[in-house]
């Protein structure tokens, strides 16, 4: 292939669904962070080493009682606005990644490698860290 010399249509896509199993005795709510444990069942986000975050939960999906797998769970991977932990996501850590406090809160440290990675920072504001989730591979989006 050559560099262009001209314009062109660029492909993309917008975010992406997906469904999973649950954890067992996992409650997942709208809007929450959402991660693969390491069996690959779907999990609230939490601070813990080994987590995959998946996407944002599209639906509450209550799983207390049951074994893992016995529900599924639909997520989108997007940029999303999360909570800022203490404020200690500035705009120097755009571009950065973004570590997970719990299932709306992300920081801009891993805590000594307890937190595993949200995604990539996108953009810093007075309401959050926008964040984008599930569409990271390697250190970029």
């Amino acid at each position: 292939m050559t560099a262009l010399t001209a314009d062109r249509i660029t492909a993309r896509r917008v975010g992406a669904a997906h469904s999973d199993p649950v954890a067992a005795s996992a409650i997942l709510y709208v809007g929450a962070l959402a991660v693969l444990d390491a069996s690959g069942n779907l999990a609230p986000g939490t601070a813990a080493t080994g987590l995959t975050a998946r996407g944002v939960v599209q639906a509450d999906v209550d799983n207390t009682g049951g074994a893992a797998g016995a529900v599924t769970a639909e997520t989108v991977t997007g940029v999303f606005r999360f909570n800022n932990n203490a404020g200690d996501v500035t705009r120097a850590f755009i571009g950065k990644s973004a570590y997970i406090v719990d299932d709306n809160t992300v920081s801009s440290s891993s805590a000594t490698s307890t937190r595993s990675v949200a995604g990539v920072i996108d953009d810093v504001d007075a309401d959050g860290v926008w964040v984008a989730v599930g569409l990271v591979t390697g250190t970029g989006y």
